[in-house]
């Protein structure tokens, strides 16, 4: 009934904009369990069905990737990946 998605590798390298956008795609696409080329990273996460389980789940995920706590509630402010890597560049100043 319950199925574990496969997990998504850190990216390689060191964390830019361009590598977090990549993860995230990556990330949305093992979650919705499409290929990555079908994410276009201006569309909402909402439009891409994404609940508040599931920002809690990406907002988790992102934690171990940049190593600092961060709010389930990016995914609402920044409601975008194009949103959300350019926000986490600039904040981690990357």
């Amino acid at each position: 009934m319950f199925r574990r998605k496969k997990a998504v590798p850190k990216p390689d390298g060191p964390l830019t904009e361009e590598s977090l956008r990549h993860w995230l795609t990556d990330y949305l696409a093992s979650q919705i369990e499409v290929p990555a080329g079908e994410i276009d990273t201006k569309k909402t996460f909402e439009s891409y069905g994404l609940d508040s389980r599931v920002a809690v789940q990406v907002s988790g995920a992102l934690e171990k990737i940049v190593e600092r706590r961060l709010s389930p509630g990016l995914l609402y402010e920044y409601q975008s990946i194009d949103d959300l890597s350019a926000y986490l560049a600039k904040e981690l100043r990357l």
